[in-house]
């Protein structure tokens, strides 16, 4: 049997996932990040959805921010985590037009993802292109695994 330590913040992600399922992708952002400690919490207005891919020579993140200038946003790496930061501005009310309904998320956003031992921080590269930002994380020469030949005798 194995003991694992109570953390009520992993309760409170579970049930805000939950609940943002429930009412529609992207309603509550979660209050924390997946491995970050209890002084990292991230509040935020909302989190951008978010893609997370592994290549031979890379990691690739892939995060949707349609109708967000490059400007607003600002990536980040720092102790071996990696910041997606930024804000989505609320557009300015007309008074010739009537709002019936706003589904989509508006103000700060925040995402962190620990980045693993085997990427090179120093090389990390961002692009931002048709509402998607690539941030791509190289992984060092030692981190490519080799096949060894084993011989049975």
């Amino acid at each position: 049997m194995q003991l694992t330590r109570w953390d009520p913040f992993r309760e409170m992600d579970d049930y805000s996932a939950r609940l943002s399922r429930a009412l529609g992708s992207g309603f509550l952002a979660p209050f924390r990040q997946k491995g970050m400690t209890e002084e990292e919490l991230v509040l935020a207005d909302w989190a951008p959805l978010v893609d997370v891919e592994e290549t031979e020579n890379e990691y690739l993140i892939k995060a949707e921010l349609p109708e967000i200038k490059k400007e607003d946003v600002k990536v980040t790496i720092e102790d071996g985590l990696l910041s997606i930061e930024g804000e989505r501005k609320h557009e300015k009310e007309e008074k010739t037009r009537k709002v019936h309904r706003v589904e989509r998320s508006y103000g700060k956003f925040v995402r962190r993802f620990t980045v693993p031992p085997e990427a090179e921080n120093a090389k990390v590269t961002a692009e931002f292109k048709d509402g998607v930002l690539h941030v791509h994380v190289p992984k060092t020469q030692v981190a490519k695994p080799k096949a060894i030949e084993v011989k049975v005798a």
